[in-house]
């Protein structure tokens, strides 16, 4: 039996388009190449950032500002210049908290603030003004949580207090120092 050329060019073509496509199938498989890494560059900045989070009454809860805010698309991660977030809640004070800088992450529900971090709690409903200040400081906005494992300073009229680690619940109305912690109280008149 004779093998015409006409007969055996589909049968060529039939194995160079399985080994083709057993070449690309191999190739889209393999890692990528060591070494070789994605540039951690910007894909959106947004100057004086602001957004607010608002109650079924539509009175403002919380807001959330920046000077700068930059997103990464590498690792989708968000960096705040000089964070502001101030929280309301009817017949209690005003609680604000500001950073030189911070992170938020991916859903905005919680922020990682560094660096001349201040909690205020302003005056007001029977409360003094209260300052928390502190080096680091872990925001879960929807829980209203505040936390620290940094030392921690506390100033109220009349009274400091020092330690390391803290959890602030501002629906609860509630501080924890964690450890090694020290105070001072002045005589009330």
């Amino acid at each position: 039996m004779k093998l015409s050329s006409t007969r055996l060019f589909p049968l060529l073509l039939m194995v160079t388009l399985a080994l083709l496509s057993f070449w690309l199938e191999r190739t889209a498989r393999e890692e990528p190449v060591q070494g070789v890494q994605r540039r951690h560059d910007p894909d959106y900045t947004v100057e004086r950032f602001s957004i607010t989070d608002f109650s079924r009454e539509g009175t403002p809860v919380s807001t959330l500002s920046a000077v700068k805010m930059v997103h990464y698309p590498d690792d989708d991660s968000t960096e705040l210049a000089a964070p502001r977030l101030v929280h309301e809640r009817p017949a209690e004070p005003r609680v604000v908290v500001s950073a030189d800088r911070g992170t938020l992450s991916r859903d905005a529900a919680e922020i990682s603030l560094n660096d001349n971090v201040q909690l205020l709690r302003e005056a007001g409903h029977g409360l003094p003004e209260a300052r928390v200040r502190t080096s680091y400081l872990h925001l879960e906005r929807v829980r209203a949580l505040a936390r620290t494992d940094r030392e921690v300073r506390i100033d109220e009229p009349g009274r400091t207090l020092v330690g390391r680690g803290m959890q602030f619940d501002n629906q609860a109305r509630q501080l924890e120092l964690q450890s090694q912690v020290r105070g001072s109280f002045g005589v009330k008149p």
